[in-house]
């Protein structure tokens, strides 16, 4: 591999670094071993959290050692967020959320071999430290002045809301983690969004005081944008999360497809292991012919296998496949049918009725009249069968796992009805 710096600013990974020169070097001369925190405050991982653990594997494969961190502690408090108080969750919600981010984190990285991951968390070391050891042994390093300094807390104090001195603390728990695994694993560098950078600095800031020998390092990661301007990783449905039960395979891999050739490039360089070479080729026939979508399928494919697996990722292509006359409907499994359903218009009635009715209810068409002229000229199907007349009474026969009718108009338009009286 190329040097790792290098490769992580040519991807576009590197917005902030305490010393670039410094850290290339520990590179160098590694392995280093490095940290990266993720507390839970929801039960799922979600795409920007996917950023930084697919930072981690390119570093961890350039040789070094990550240690992947799930805040059980911090994950009590959770980070200043920039407008009001988190609600604070349950300690045994918590606890179960920790889990469930550690089972998504663990497949994504190595945990053999001589630079393998390990997973640990904060609350080993905090939850049997008392308050006055706190204060002595952490807090009297860090001094107020710097910390209302910190971007997400001076934008709190200045807002009607203000500031807990829960939320005000949370910089000085995620600066003793840092120092934590200094001292356990000799961890000399954290990584992380550059929205965390107050929080990141904040650890080193610690280790300095407490070690002054000691050099450390933190390295940000962009705010991914999008070009029209709405928030990477939203859809209309929500925020686009790891857990398939919160977000379906078909779901995911459809965000990526769907992805805007202005930010195929981008995402490819973040999310891809695809080398240089392929990545460019696909950039190349984005540029040359972008009705193909073909950097948005091969990238969709890659990151659907990496997070869901390639038997999941192959049941979603066969899916929208089948979707649009490419397949059979009827070889879909029910789950994964209703993912795919989901994501286009649909109905719910208690009974079939007329083909023209249902194309009406389900938006295809304007009209009960315009559905007649869409069969009339060929481009009304049901179930990918085309419909030749236009009194078609659809039949609970025709009905997919007992319940789904497929519409489409066209090549292009689907809506799906779902019989609920069936």
């Amino acid at each position: 591999m190329t040097d790792i710096v290098d490769e992580l600013k040519w991807r576009g990974l590197i917005a902030l670094s305490t010393d670039e020169d410094a850290l290339r070097k520990a590179f160098a001369d590694g392995p280093v071993t490095f940290y990266c925190g993720f507390d839970p405050t929801a039960p799922s991982l979600h795409l920007g959290n996917l950023v930084q653990i697919l930072t981690m594997r390119r570093i961890q494969e350039a040789g070094n050692r990550p240690l992947a961190l799930v805040g059980g502690a911090t994950g009590l408090i959770g980070d200043p967020k920039p407008t009001a108080e988190r609600t604070l969750n349950a300690p045994e919600v918590v606890a179960g959320w920790v889990e469930r981010l550690r089972a998504q984190i663990e497949p994504l990285l190595h945990f053999e071999g001589p630079n393998a991951a390990l997973m640990v968390n904060n609350l080993d070391w905090t939850q049997g430290l008392s308050a006055i050891e706190f204060l002595r042994d952490i807090g009297k390093h860090f001094r107020v002045n710097k910390m209302i300094a910190k971007e997400a807390v001076s934008r709190r104090l200045n807002s009607d809301a203000g500031i807990s001195y829960t939320e005000f603390s949370y910089q000085i728990l995620q600066g003793m983690d840092f120092l934590e695994l200094y001292r356990r694993h000799g961890c000399t560098l954290q990584t992380g969004g550059s929205d965390q950078w107050g929080n990141l600095t904040s650890g080193t800031d610690l280790i300095h005081r407490v070690a002054p020998e000691a050099v450390v390092h933190a390295l940000g990661t962009p705010l991914i944008t999008k070009a029209d301007g709405t928030k990477f990783g939203k859809t209309e449905s929500g925020t686009v999360w790891l857990d398939p039960e919160m977000t379906t395979p078909y779901a995911f891999y459809q965000f990526w497809v769907n992805a805007d050739d202005r930010d195929v490039s981008k995402f490819l360089r973040i999310f891809s292991f695809r080398s240089r070479e392929e990545i460019e080729e696909l950039e190349r026939q984005t540029e040359e012919r972008p009705q193909a979508r073909a950097a948005q399928r091969a990238l969709a494919e890659e990151l659907t296998t990496l997070v869901h697996g390639a038997g999941q990722t192959a049941a979603v292509i066969a899916a929208s496949k089948a979707l649009f006359g490419q397949g059979e409907l009827s070889e879909l499994d029910d789950r994964t049918l209703a993912a795919a359903l989901s994501e286009v218009p649909h109905v719910q009635v208690a009974e079939l009725g007329p083909v023209v009715d249902l194309f009406a209810e389900v938006g295809l068409v304007a009209s009960k009249s315009a559905a007649r002229r869409t069969v009339k000229e060929g481009g009304a199907y049901v179930n990918n069968v085309k419909v030749t007349a236009e009194d078609f009474v659809t039949s609970t026969e025709q009905l997919l796992h007992g319940r789904w009718l497929v519409l489409r108009r066209g090549k292009k338009n689907l809506a799906a009805v779902e019989v609920t009286g069936a």
